[in-house]
């Protein structure tokens, strides 16, 4: 862990001390750029009117960008819309105004964006690594994740929330390592969790909640964790309810406009009952039923557009838990799948060649391993934070388990996986070295 001299005097030149420099920031853009502008990523497939050009979020984005508000998720004009929580279609919108509605221009802005949430984390990951363990580690895992290209595939391909949503998220990992002190001055608790940083905490949170609300459950263990940490927490009152009261603000300004513009009270998104039912329906096997999505299905979508959103998706749950109730035993066979396809990789069902189905395989089952096993490695040695990591091993894939599953649901935990996986690899290494030597010696 690293120890800061007396020479850092001051909250900001002590937080200078662990952050990384920008050259990893500018490396990591400008090789992301340069593989959209080589590979020609900004040429969006205008198949089924460019949907994969952001799919639901760049449909938003479109009636946003002409003049039909929040709306409009699937093919044609189907009204209001709470699918998808607004911060990146919002983002979509913005740049279609600007650039132009499904042009290669916009995809490479939008790209570009992407590419600075990406490398950007790199940074984020640093401090992670340094504060929790040491310089060399954290090198090591920045520079992974600013060259890796399986670390950089949603910034340069994907038109979509996972890279704004990682930043966000490695971003309150570091929040509240700096809270936590982790790292920092020994006895220096109190003055770390100062009313400025509780104010980010919760506004950080509720960026997150308008990206991707399934990492809120994440949200009051962190919170807690970091309570638990200082010797006064009764202290901190003032600043853990400026934190919630900004949250609550910022995430019922959405709220309230679901009410006006639905007719019902829609905290954040109203898609879960439909995603329940296309991951557990009748014809269920651990993979999302995307063929009986409303962007795909016809048939779907004109019930959609009968129904309303909100009835249809409260049509699609109900389905979806009459058929949990009446067959337990088959739900629970489809959650220990859709576990085993979240760390390890789901299959491609059309898919023939060995090169496209098992690639991607392995990359995560790789990552996944070192992952787990740097973290097991870490809790046994009671690396700082190590408990707070595991937490969020536990709780960020538990509502994909339930649900559906997808690779990039596991991007918010990738910079963990890189950093435990460095400190696993460096670990062993220094493990063959003492056992190596004293052999030698003792041979000798």
């Amino acid at each position: 862990m690293v120890r800061l001299g007396r020479g850092y005097r001051g909250r900001g030149r002590r937080d200078e001390a662990f952050r990384a420099p920008w050259l990893v920031f500018w490396v990591a853009f400008v090789v992301r750029v340069g593989y959209i502008v080589v590979t020609h990523r900004y040429r969006i497939p205008a198949y089924l009117d460019h949907f994969s050009y952001g799919w639901e979020m760049g449909r938003v984005g479109r009636a946003l960008a002409t003049g039909h508000g929040y709306a409009d998720p699937f093919q044609g004009h189907t009204g209001p819309t709470a699918w998808v929580t607004p911060l990146y279609p919002m983002l979509v919108g913005g740049v279609f105004r600007l650039f132009g509605v499904y042009t290669p221009l916009s995809a490479f802005v939008l790209l570009a964006v992407n590419s600075v949430f990406s490398a950007y984390t790199a940074r984020t990951t640093w401090e992670i690594g340094v504060r929790c363990f040491n310089p060399r580690i954290a090198v090591w895992a920045a520079w992974i994740w600013a060259l890796y290209p399986a670390a950089m595939q949603y910034a340069t391909k994907w038109i979509w929330e996972m890279t704004l949503t990682t930043f966000l998220f490695s971003c309150v990992l570091v929040l509240a390592l700096r809270m936590r002190n982790v790292g920092g001055v020994a006895g220096d608790l109190e003055g770390a969790a100062t009313v400025r940083r509780w104010a980010c905490f919760g506004l950080l949170w509720a960026l997150i909640a308008l990206s991707n609300p399934s990492l809120l459950v994440f949200l009051p263990v962190c919170g807690v964790w970091i309570l638990m940490g200082i010797p006064q927490w009764q202290q901190q009152i003032a600043g853990v309810v400026l934190a919630a009261c900004l949250f609550l603000v910022c995430v019922s300004g959405w709220s309230y406009r679901n009410w006006l513009a639905l007719h019902r009270f829609v905290p954040l998104r109203t898609n879960f009952g439909a995603e329940l039912y296309l991951g557990n329906g009748p014809g269920a096997n651990g993979i999302e039923m995307g063929y009986e999505h409303p962007a795909i299905d016809h048939a779907q979508l004109e019930l959609y557009r009968e129904l309303g959103e909100v009835e249809y998706s409260r049509m699609r749950g109900d389905a979806a838990k009459a058929l949990i109730r009446e067959r337990p035993g088959r739900f629970a066979v489809l959650c220990v799948k859709r576990a085993y396809f979240f760390w390890f990789g789901a299959p491609h069902v059309q898919e023939k060649r060995w090169s496209v189905e098992y690639g991607p395989g392995l990359h995560l089952q790789f990552t996944s391993i070192v992952g787990l096993l740097g973290l097991a490695l870490a809790l046994r040695r009671r690396v700082p934070a190590a408990g707070l990591f595991a937490w969020v091993f536990v709780l960020l894939p538990a509502t994909y388990y339930l649900v559906t599953v997808h690779p990039r649901f596991r991007h918010p935990l990738e910079p963990l996986m890189v950093i435990l996986g460095v400190f696993l690899f460096q670990s062993a290494e220094k493990s063959w070295r003492v056992r190596w030597f004293s052999r030698g010696a003792f041979a000798a």
